[in-house]
């Protein structure tokens, strides 16, 4: 079962340090995916796999994310140019929505792999259905 809260927790990591790693183009996202997949794999725990699963859910939740803030610029861009712009961000939508499937399954693939790395150093939480799990 899904550790919804650690895949929260490791958006939400992978998301402020991706807003801070903006200083330093490509290599800020890229670590940001890397220490927020870590994170939700470690808070989930349980092994290699878990952790996987946990990074990967992290790691896209943050390119949808990144995906529709994309699409929304692009749309408001095109909204304050007229008709002309109406057709060019309409033009733009197929590219938009391609560059979101390949950001995202960037981000969830390092993610994935980074959380394999946190559950595997975390093997002691309890199972998935959450029997004797301590309160953070």
């Amino acid at each position: 079962m899904t550790n919804w809260r650690a895949v929260i927790i490791g958006f939400l990591v992978a998301t402020v340090l991706g807003i801070l790693g903006l200083a330093i183009p490509g290599v800020g996202q890229l670590a940001a995916g890397l220490v927020g997949g870590f994170v939700a794999g470690y808070v989930a725990g349980g092994g290699l796999l878990r952790g996987f699963w946990h990074g990967l859910l992290a790691g896209a939740l943050g390119g949808l994310v990144g995906g529709l803030l994309i699409a929304v610029f692009v749309g408001l861009a095109g909204w304050t140019l007229g008709p002309a712009g109406g057709l060019i961000s309409g033009a733009a939508g197929i590219g938009i929505l391609a560059v979101a499937i390949f950001v995202s399954f960037v981000m969830a693939l390092e993610s994935a792999i980074a959380g394999a790395l946190g559950g595997l150093l975390n093997p002691d939480r309890p199972d998935y259905r959450g029997y004797n799990s301590p309160r953070y």
